[in-house]
C-alpha cells in the first residue's frame, strides 16, 4: 500500500489587539493556503489575540462556544474542505484562561483540543518578562488525533523545549508533530530552528510549526520563521523572516517509516535509572 501524501501549510501571522482583525487575517490565510492546494493548514499560537495587558485580555476573551474566531475557522474548514489546526486561542477556563489548540476536521467539527502543558515564566536579558502562569492554567494531558493521512501530536510553543513530551507523542503513534508558536525574537534567533529540527530527528516525525512574527501592537516582538521539517531534519519550507504569509510543503508519509527504520531510536530506548556515584 502506498503511503499517503498531502500538502501542509503554515499561516504566519502578526496578531494584534483586535480579535476581529486577527480572525479575518487567519481566515484569509487559510483560504489562500487552500487555493494553493493545501489539505492541512496550521495557524500560530494565540491566533486571535496578542495582548499583554491582563485586564484588556480578559475583557476580550470568550469561552470556546462563544469565540467568534473559532466559529469562523470552523466555517472556513468546512467551506474549503481542509483540516484546520488552530495553533492556539486564549479561552476562558474558570477564573483563569487556557492556551488551547483546536484541530478542526474537513466538515468543520472540532476533532481535538489541547491545553498547553508547559507555561512560559521567564525574565529575559533584554528586559522582557513573561508570567504565563499568572494568567493561564496549564494543561494536564498530552493529545494525539488522527488526520486522514496519519496521526498528529499536538503541542504549543514552549512545549518544544521538552523532548520527553514529543517522545511520548511519537510512542503514542504520532507521525506528525507540532509547535505553533509566538517565540520571542531573542530566543527564536538562538534556538527556534535547532529545536524544531531536533524534535523531528529524535522521533523520526514531521514537525509543522506556524509562528507569529514581527513587532506586535502590545510591544512584544516575535521571531516568525514558520517551519515545516521532515523526519530526517530537512527544512521543507520556511517563512521569509517575520513577515505574515503562507508557506506550503508536500508531506510524504513514507518518509516517517524510512527515517525510523534508519535510526530506530524509538524502539531502542531503555529505562534510565540515575544513581549518585559513591566513593
Amino acid at each position: 500500500m502506498t503511503a499517503p501524501r498531502f500538502v501542509a501549510a503554515c499561516v504566519q501571522m502578526r496578531s494584534g489587539r483586535d480579535p476581529a482583525q486577527n480572525r479575518d487575517a487567519a481566515v484569509a490565510g487559510i483560504r489562500e493556503a487552500a487555493e494553493r492546494g493545501a489539505h492541512y493548514v496550521q495557524t500560530p499560537e494565540m491566533t486571535s489575540l496578542l495582548e499583554r495587558d491582563r485586564a484588556s485580555l480578559f475583557q476580550k476573551i470568550r469561552s470556546p462556544e462563544h469565540d467568534s474566531t473559532l466559529g469562523a475557522l470552523r466555517d472556513v474548514a468546512r467551506e474549503r474542505g481542509v483540516v484546520v489546526h488552530v495553533g492556539s486561542l486564549a479561552v476562558k477556563n474558570g477564573d483563569k484562561l487556557a492556551n488551547r489548540a483546536f484541530v478542526i476536521d474537513r466538515e468543520g467539527a472540532i476533532a481535538a483540543s489541547y491545553d498547553k502543558l508547559h507555561l512560559y515564566d521567564v525574565d529575559l536579558p533584554n528586559g522582557e518578562s513573561y508570567r504565563e502562569s499568572a494568567t493561564y492554567t496549564g494543561g494536564a494531558r498530552a493529545v494525539v488525533t488522527d488526520l486522514p493521512w496519519g496521526r498528529l501530536g499536538i503541542a504549543i510553543c514552549y512545549d518544544v523545549r521538552f523532548p520527553a513530551l514529543y517522545r511520548a507523542l511519537a510512542e503514542a503513534g504520532a507521525e506528525i508533530l507540532s509547535a505553533p508558536a509566538a517565540f520571542t525574537r531573542h530566543t527564536g534567533e538562538a534556538h527556534w530552528h535547532v529545536l524544531q529540527r531536533a524534535r523531528a530527528i529524535e522521533t523520526g516525525s514531521f514537525m509543522i510549526s506556524a509562528a507569529q512574527g514581527g513587532r506586535h501592537e502590545d510591544g512584544r516582538e516575535t521571531y516568525g520563521h514558520s517551519l515545516i521539517v521532515d523526519p530526517w531534519g530537512r527544512v521543507l519550507a520556511e517563512a521569509e523572516g517575520n513577515a505574515p504569509g503562507v508557506i506550503l510543503a508536500e508531506i510524504d508519509m513514507a518518509l516517517v517509516a524510512d527515517a525510523r527504520a534508519r535510526i530506530p531510536a524509538l524502539r531502542h530506548a531503555r529505562p534510565v535509572v540515575v544513581e549518585a556515584a559513591r566513593p
